[in-house]
């Protein structure tokens, strides 16, 4: 999504910073911000602007980002005005396109109808989505800045504004490890923290694996072959994975770690067939790289079951409570046995971090601190 802000009143650089904060904490990440540029009013005679763009990453739908974009502009003390004339702003914040979706309606039109007829909108534009598409007009951004007919010149300045998003240094690390019980959400988290962070993203491809629902349905019988074709497997992707250095992403997340296999193995083979599985678990991993960093969501053993439920996966519906209880303490007791810098718990039983930015920044702080 492509966002212009503008002002011109008060400290209008401190204004246009104050809003890309809100915008951090309210809607989503921050990719990429302008230069500032002082421009002209346009439309009626009053003081000169500082406008710039930015693009954010945002899982929410437009008509909630445009209630959003309102309240941000109130809380910094934006009071619209009854009439279509243009005013003054403290802050003004439009949404100018929310990839290539087109938004018609009373409360959001989408592209903005008349960007392409504004220097003040297509200069910093320009330096952040030069080759983006209007959805409409088919024509790239550098293309519509040629064409324009605004004579206005905007005047770019040496200050620049700051991303919210910079405080979190996860690229400090070349790799995290997420982690968690069945159902914790640590898929989910890594996907989104990948998106966010411009993380090489390594899932667990236990979809795939034949022997897990036959698991669930004969655990005694079946146990055996499940963990040695999971270790199998996740030697494999780890190899491949890990080995493969993407010289566009800044580190790797996984959901997973080479060490799942052992506590699952702990909790569901006989005790000479789990000896057996250690030495071949640790023959197989002994060169594979470990995570600078691991973090275990905990949540409860009731909200685990509820999201169990929840995402349908019919061979787990009849999962225990006491299974993941073994589960959680196979973590735990290696965790124990790890360097305490390298481990990050973090109880999310009462957090939504899929629904509730807040959470998920609380999260990210966590992991970050």
């Amino acid at each position: 999504m492509l966002l212009s802000l503008g002002s011109n009143q008060g400290n209008s650089f401190e204004n246009l910073q104050n809003a890309i904060d809100e915008i951090f904490l309210k809607i989503g990440s921050v990719s990429q911000i302008s230069p500032v540029y002082k421009t002209k009013s346009w439309g009626f005679e009053g003081e000169d602007f500082l406008n710039c763009v930015i693009a954010i990453q945002t899982r929410l739908a437009g008509e909630t980002v445009i209630d959003l974009i309102l309240e941000i502009e109130a809380a910094l003390g934006r009071t619209r005005s009854t009439n279509s004339n243009y005013t003054n702003r403290i802050i003004d914040i439009d949404i100018l396109f929310y990839g290539d979706k087109i938004y018609n309606s009373q409360k959001l039109e989408v592209p903005h109808p008349r960007l392409h007829l504004r220097n003040f909108v297509l200069f910093p534009l320009n330096d952040v989505a030069t080759s983006y598409e209007h959805p409409i007009l088919k024509k790239e951004i550098g293309q519509l800045l040629k064409e324009t007919t605004d004579k206005e010149s905007p005047e770019k300045q040496q200050r620049w504004l700051k991303n919210p998003q910079e405080v979190y240094n996860l690229s400090t690390y070349n790799y995290i490890a997420i982690e968690g019980n069945i159902g914790a959400g640590k898929t989910t988290l890594a996907t989104m923290i990948s998106e966010d962070f411009n993380a090489k993203l390594i899932l667990e491809r236990f979809k795939d694996n034949p022997f897990l629902p036959k698991f669930y349905e004969d655990q005694s019988r079946y146990a055996f072959p499940l963990e040695m074709s999971f270790l199998a497997d996740r030697y494999q992707q780890l190899l491949d994975d890990i080995g493969q250095y993407d010289l566009f992403k800044d580190f790797m997340i996984g959901d997973y770690d080479c060490y799942k296999s052992l506590i699952f193995a702990n909790i569901t083979l006989t005790e000479e067939e789990y000896s057996l599985y250690k030495k071949l678990h640790g023959i197989m991993y002994r060169e594979i790289a470990r995570p600078d960093l691991y973090v275990y969501l905990y949540q409860n053993p009731e909200r685990l079951l509820e999201n169990i439920k929840k995402r349908g996966r019919t061979f787990e519906q009849d999962i225990s409570e006491n299974y993941l209880l073994k589960i959680n303490k196979g973590y735990l007791n290696m965790m124990k046995n790890s360097s305490p810098d390298k481990i990050k718990i973090i109880d999310i039983s009462e957090l939504d971090f899929v629904q509730n930015r807040a959470d998920y920044l609380s999260i990210l702080n966590q992991i970050n601190s």
